[in-house]
C-alpha cells in the first residue's frame, strides 16, 4: 500500500559518528551518504537504566553538520523532560542550520521511571505533560508571540525567532492508544515500535480516522523504528543482536525477537516487506553488525530492496 508519502529507510546516527576521532567520522559519514541511505536517527535519553544517555537535539546538530545532504530523525525525543520555550530555541536554532533536514520524533518514555524522576516529572502524568508541550510547540514555532497556561508550566508573550522555514515534522512515537490519539491530533505521522504488521496496519487505520474526526488532514508519514542484526551466519547475527539489545534494555532478547529480525540483508529486508504493505514509510533501522561499515552496507541493501518491492507496489 502506497500513501504517496516517499519511502525514507534510514540509519543509525551511532556513537562511531558522534565520538572519537573525526578522521573516522568523517569517513563514516562519507559512507553513509554514497551509500544513498535517507537520515539518519538518534535517540534521547537523560539517564537510562545504567546513567547512559544521549541529547537528541545536541546530537542532531552535530549530524546535521557532519552529513550536510543528510535528513536527520529524532527518535524519539523525551519532550515532557524538557521545558518547551527551551526546546523551541533549540529547534528554531537547528532548523537554520539545516534547514528542512531535521525531523522531530516525540516519545514519552517510560521503560525507566526513574529516569523520569530526577528530571522532576511525575511519571503518571508524562503523557499529559507531552500533550501540552506539543501544543505550545506548534505555538511557539509559529514565529508569533503566545502564551500557555496548564498544569505544568505558564509563560506570557513568548517568541522564538526565526519560525523554522519549512516547519519540522513532527512523528509521535509510542504503541499505548494514548499515543495513537496524540499522533491523530499532533503528528505528521506515527512512529512505531515493537509492533507486528498486522498492529501497525490497525493503528495507521485508527489515527486517521481519529484525525478526520479532528477536522485534521490524515497524517500520512508513518514509520517503524527497528533493530536489526547483521551478518551471513544467521546464528551469529542473532547472537550480536541479543548481546546488544540486552546490554541496553536490561531484559531478555526473547522479548523483542519477533519485532527484531536479524540474518543477512536480503533477510532482514524480506522480515520488513510486510510493513510497507501495512503503510510503513520510513525505516529507522539500528543495525547490530561485525563492524560499524558492515552495518551501514547492510542498510543500504535492505533500503535499495525495499526500494524495488516499494515500486513494484506503487500505481503507475
Amino acid at each position: 500500500m502506497s500513501t504517496g508519502t516517499t519511502l525514507k529507510v534510514g540509519t543509525l546516527g551511532s556513537d562511531a559518528l558522534l565520538t572519537g576521532p573525526q578522521r573516522r567520522r568523517h569517513e563514516l559519514a562519507q559512507r553513509v551518504q554514497a551509500a544513498g541511505i535517507d537520515h539518519v536517527f538518534i535517540a534521547d535519553h537523560i539517564s537510562f537504566h545504567t546513567g547512559i544517555g544521549m541529547d537528541g537535539l545536541i546530537n542532531a546538530g552535530v549530524l546535521a553538520t557532519l552529513l550536510p545532504e543528510t535528513e536527520v530523525c529524532i527518535g524519539v525525543y523525551l519532550l515532557a523532560l524538557r521545558h518547551p520555550v527551551p526546546v523551541a530555541r533549540q529547534l528554531s536554532s537547528l532548523s537554520a542550520t539545516a534547514p528542512g533536514r531535521i525531523v522531530l520524533g516525540v516519545g514519552v518514555g517510560g521503560e525507566d521511571r526513574h529516569e523520569v524522576e530526577i528530571c522532576g516529572v511525575d511519571p503518571a502524568r508524562r503523557g499529559a505533560r507531552t500533550d501540552h508541550c506539543l501544543a505550545a510547540l506548534e505555538g511557539l514555532l509559529s514565529g508569533k508571540a503566545t502564551d500557555y497556561e496548564c498544569e505544568f508550566f505558564d509563560y506570557r508573550a513568548a517568541r522564538i525567532l526565526p519560525p523554522p522555514e519549512p516547519r519540522i515534522p513532527i512523528l509521535v512515537g509510542g504503541r499505548a492508544d494514548a499515543a495513537l490519539r496524540r499522533a491523530a491530533r499532533f503528528g505528521d505521522g506515527w512512529l512505531g515500535v515493537w509492533s507486528s504488521p498486522k498492529r501497525f496496519a490497525a493503528a495507521v487505520a485508527e489515527i486517521q480516522a481519529q484525525a478526520r474526526a479532528l477536522g485534521r488532514q490524515a497524517p500520512a508519514a508513518h514509520g517503524m523504528q527497528i533493530w536489526c542484526g547483521f551478518d551471513d551466519d544467521q546464528n551469529k547475527a542473532r547472537q550480536r543482536l541479543a548481546e546488544s539489545m540486552e546490554a541496553f534494555y536490561q531484559v531478555p532478547f526473547e522479548r523483542f525477537e519477533r519485532y527484531a529480525p536479524f540474518g543477512n540483508p536480503e533477510a532482514v529486508a524480506k522480515a520488513l516487506e510486510p510493513y510497507l504493505e501495512a503503510g510503513c514509510r520510513r525505516f529507522n533501522l539500528m543495525p547490530v553488525a561485525a563492524s560499524e561499515e558492515a552495518g551501514i552496507e547492510a542498510i543500504a541493501e535492505v533500503a535499495s530492496h525495499l526500494r524495488t518491492v516499494d515500486e513494484r507496489q506503487t500505481p503507475p
